[in-house]
Parts: structure tokens; sequence; C-alpha cells
């Protein structure tokens, strides 16, 4: 028991002494850090250097402690890498801030890890550019039961006449900015721009810069950033069924919206309209996971109509579009019925015709008259 208590004792000397040597050995951060935009619309390099009390340390492994600000998430993300080089995507229309810390592993550590106490920080503004408030409203991208993409936005209500927009987009896969080459023009402006036909990368950032030029000078750019599996909106489902089984049971099914969206990533929306007696109508909304819905049902007393959309669910896209809804289906369905306007208009020209007929036979009865005997 006394030999298991001093091996324990020497232990708790030896962790001792290692960490108070390692705590005495201070590391420095990084001394420069350079931002270098190759103009990929926000998708920007950084570059730091290493610190001068290192650059002759062979035996310690150097690591580095990037933290940039992401501006779309309002949060700051933290990356570790024995590279002095990393590549980030930021929004070109806010404050770009980056900070690094130099980590410090091996024999002259005595293995422990150590954290330069300080970063080196580098905090770069945005260009003012741009006339003020003329940067576009609205700006919205849906991706078409993931066949093609339309993004459209709105006119600033500030924005000068014969103020021209242009839209740049780029992804990893192209090695320059391209220009939309399918405008929506909407009262002879650009109001959309229409990604049919081009082949767009999904669970991968794509960046777009909408831009232009007006009489009073360049109009103020919007950046955006994302990624397409995110933005899908669902083809509307075609056909419903509807049927009532002897149990006073009302089944519901649909079919699948015409795509290739996996039938495990939708969820669904059903609307319920229910006419009790009285004509008095009730609304419920059911969410569900299935393309089948069981309700009770009074048979002779209650009409029931429904109809379905669907959008992607969170385990497959982080947001989305509901599709549009479908046609109404009815139990039971309402059987044609002329409106007191239709009635009317019948009655109309039933008179109408038989005044015409009327008015021909008196003429022949006045000809015939009139006639020599």
């Amino acid at each position: 028991m006394a030999s298991k208590s001093w091996l324990i004792f020497m232990l708790i000397i030896i962790n001792w002494r290692e960490s108070t040597h390692g705590n005495a050995f201070t590391v420095d951060p990084p001394e420069k850090i350079i931002i270098f935009d190759p103009g990929h619309l926000g998708h920007l390099n950084i570059t730091w250097s290493l610190p001068a009390s290192l650059m002759n340390m062979k035996e310690c492994a150097k690591l580095y402690q990037l933290e940039y600000f992401n501006t779309y998430k309002d949060t700051w993300t933290a990356v570790r890498t024995t590279r002095r080089t990393f590549s980030a995507q930021f929004d070109l229309m806010k404050d770009i801030r980056v900070r690094v810390y130099t980590l410090l592993s091996g024999p002259c550590t005595n293995g422990i890890m150590i954290k330069s106490t300080n970063y080196t920080e580098l905090v770069q503004k945005p260009p003012s550019m741009g006339v003020v408030n003329t940067a576009v409203q609205d700006f919205v991208c849906v991706y078409h039961n993931m066949k093609y993409m339309v993004c459209n936005w709105g006119k600033h209500a500030k924005m000068p006449a014969n103020s021209q927009l242009n839209l740049y987009f780029w992804h990893r896969e192209l090695e320059h900015a391209k220009e939309c080459s399918k405008y929506i023009i909407s009262s002879g402006i650009r109001s959309g721009c229409n990604f049919t036909g081009m082949s767009l990368p999904d669970f991968t950032d794509i960046n777009l810069c909408l831009n232009g030029s007006s009489p009073k000078g360049p109009l103020k750019p919007k950046y955006i950033s994302l990624q397409i599996q995110n933005h899908v909106k669902p083809e509307s489902t075609e056909t419903l069924h509807l049927q009532a089984s002897p149990d006073a049971q009302l089944k519901l099914t649909w079919d699948l919206p015409v795509g290739r969206i996996p039938r495990h990533c939708l969820e669904w929306q059903v609307e319920h309209n229910k006419e009790g007696p009285g004509g008095k109508i009730a609304l419920k909304l059911i969410s569900t996971g299935q393309m089948s819905l069981n309700l009770p049902y009074v048979q002779d007393k209650d009409r029931n109509c429904f109809r379905v959309r669907s959008k992607l669910h969170k385990y497959c896209a982080d947001k989305g579009f509901w599709s549009e809804w479908s046609r109404l289906a009815c139990y039971p369905e309402k059987q044609k019925v002329l409106h007191e306007e239709e009635w009317d208009m019948i009655t109309v020209s039933v008179s109408v015709a038989f005044a015409i007929i009327a008015i021909l036979v008196l003429l022949l009865f006045l000809c015939v008259a009139m006639l020599p005997v």
C-alpha cells in the first residue's frame, strides 16, 4: 500500500515539473496576416507569417489556430491547421475580422501543447463603393424541383432611372466568376436570372454578386452565398385519390411529385376544408411524413375537401420552399349547379329568341296580306 502511494506521489511530482517547465515557455503569435481577394466574390485567401522567434526551431511541431467572424451566421469559426494559409467565405460588404494564434508542441515544451497568449488580428473594412440606398431588395433564389435555379430581385425605390444591373456568380468548379447569360426582364429592367441549362453543384457554396451602373454612379453591390440544395421548391402534386371506406373513414392518398427529389426527403402539409350543416366551414392544416391520411367521416352531413403541398425536410436541407398546392379533391363531389346569374342569362337569351321569332312571324303575315288577290 505504501509503495502504491509513493508511486502516485512521484507521478504527481513529475507532472508538476513538466507543467511548470512548459508554462515557463512562451510562444509568440504570427507576425503578419494578409488577405487576398482572387475575385471569387467573397471567397478570400488568408496567409500569415511564422514568428521570428520560431524561425530556427526545428525540433517542435508548429500549429496555428485561425479564428474568423462568419458574417453569414454571426458567429466566430475556429480551425486548426499546420499550414500558413486558409480560404474562407466572407460578405464583402461587412467587416472582415481574422485572428491567428501559434501553438507549439514537442521536445522543446516537454510534449505539452502551448498556445500563444496573444494573437495577431486583422480587421478589414468594406470599401466605400456605390451610391447610397441603391442596392437591390428582396433577392430570392429558388431551385425548382432540383432542375434549374431562378433568382429574382426587386428594384430599390431610390435606384436612379436607366440603371443597368449585372449578376455574377462563382463556385469551386469555376476558375473565374461568370455573368448571368439569361436575364429576366421586367418593365425594361433586369429583375432576375434564369440558370436553366446550367449545371450548378450542390453542397457547395455558390457566390453571387449583384452590382450595376447608373447615371449617378455605380450601384451599391449585394453579395449572397448559398447552397442550392437549401433552396429547393418541389413540383406540385398532380393527383389526389380520395374515397370513403365502409368503416366511416375517409382515405386520402397522393402521388409523388414528378422529378428527382427522393421520397424520403419530402414532408407534407394537407389542408382539410370541412363544410358542415348550415354551410359552416372549418379549416385545418395537417403535417405528415406519409403520403396518405385517414380521417373519420360522418356520411350525409359533411363535405370534405383536401389539397396537398410538399417541402424538403430538415434532414435533407437546412431550409426550402413549399410547393404550390395541388388541386382540390372533395367527397362527396358537388354536382354542378347553375348559379342564379347563369339562369338569368339563359332566361334573357330565351326571351330574346322568342321576340325575334314573333317579329319574323308578324312580318311574314304582313307580307302575305299585301300580296294582290
